[in-house]
């Protein structure tokens, strides 16, 4: 599956079912809006997300600040004081603490939207209004993109608007953007594999936690079934699992350009895949004999014509590879998922 077979009404469901906040009636008119490219979409995006988060006014917080200042504030850094002196400078350098928005999260919001502002694809309209926005942005710092550490970002407290709108930018920033030769920094018509397999993931578990509350969809930790004194080997983490009474569905998305291989002149789909199901599958049911565990792999159909589809048993174990089209009405894609919800509650 490509990105850019995917049409861009879904990839607001998407994002919707991804960040839960997007449920928000504002941004619900967006979804129904057509868009002819995902560029201009996400500039509306980000327009009313920096306009509902301006109403409430920016984050700001104490940096510290070094100047060098006619008046003492905060603590006087005496060796550049000293060296102001030596240099007939009649100033005192000083060392302060500043309420400020020229913080790491105001930063990304203004890089990412920068970016969009400079794409060909983004309707006169919308680069206005983010144009526009981007004066109360005046004094914060750009950002090199390459170079912002995402797993050390920290958000203001129940801030929804702020954790949607850099959630939007690590989209964009991590899938979409481009680094020519000559340095300037462009963005791609499609996000890529890896920024859709992220999305990919969060939209299923989005939706199950939403519509299928009673399989207690989760992310969950899979220990293995170790001999005792064993060392612990690296963790596995499944995508989804599915919990029902006395039934376990571990799914595993994913989304690939390509997901069937030749081998032997005859199509296939990777062993690897299957390897790995198995794998959370039998650790899991050893560690709740008690339950009936099964096993999925979700592939996003690609446009070729063989798509995988097989159900098998192993070691006792039901495993299944299926594949979801995303390029059809939502609606249609609702009901395989609802399917799926169906059959964990009744394998």
């Amino acid at each position: 599956m490509s990105a850019s077979n995917i049409p861009i009404k879904n990839i607001y469901y998407m994002l919707s079912y991804a960040f839960e906040s997007l449920r928000q009636s504002d941004f619900e008119k967006v979804g129904g809006e057509e868009f002819e490219n995902i560029h201009d979409f996400f500039a509306a995006l980000f327009a009313l997300g920096i306009g509902y988060q301006l109403k409430h006014g920016l984050y700001r917080e104490y940096t510290v600040c070094r100047e060098s200042l006619s008046t003492v504030r905060g603590k006087i850094d005496l060796a550049e004081s000293f060296g102001n002196r030596i240099r007939c400078i009649r100033k005192i350098a000083c060392e302060f603490d500043e309420f400020s928005e020229n913080n790491i999260l105001n930063q990304i919001i203004k890089t990412t939207v920068l970016l969009l502002i400079g794409s060909k694809d983004v309707k006169p309209k919308n680069k206005a209004d983010l144009k526009k926005k981007m004066l109360f942005f005046s004094g914060v710092d750009i950002l090199d993109p390459f170079r912002i550490n995402w797993p050390k970002i920290q958000f203001p407290r129940n801030n929804w608007t702020y954790r949607l709108l850099i959630g939007l930018c690590r989209f964009v920033l991590q899938g979409m953007l481009l680094s020519p030769g000559s340095g300037e920094q462009k963005l791609a018509a499609f996000a890529d594999d890896k920024a859709m397999s992220w999305l990919y993931e969060k939209f299923l578990l989005g939706y199950f936690r939403r519509n299928h509350s009673v399989l207690h969809p989760a992310a969950m930790e899979i220990h293995w079934a170790l001999d005792e004194g064993s060392d612990d080997p690296p963790g596995m983490q499944s995508d989804i699992m599915l919990s029902f009474q006395k039934k376990i569905l571990i799914i595993d998305a994913k989304f690939y350009s390509k997901n069937m291989w030749s081998h032997f002149d005859k199509m296939t789909f990777s062993s690897s895949n299957i390897y790995q199901i198995f794998t959370y599958v039998k650790n899991e049911s050893l560690q709740a004999p008690d339950h009936a565990v099964s096993g999925l792999v979700l592939y996003a159909r690609t446009a070729d014509e063989i798509q995988p589809d097989a159900d098998f048993f192993m070691s006792g174990n039901k495993i299944s590879i299926k594949t979801l089209d995303l390029n059809q009405p939502f609606a249609v894609i609702a009901e395989q998922l609802d399917r799926i919800a169906q059959s964990a509650r009744e394998s």
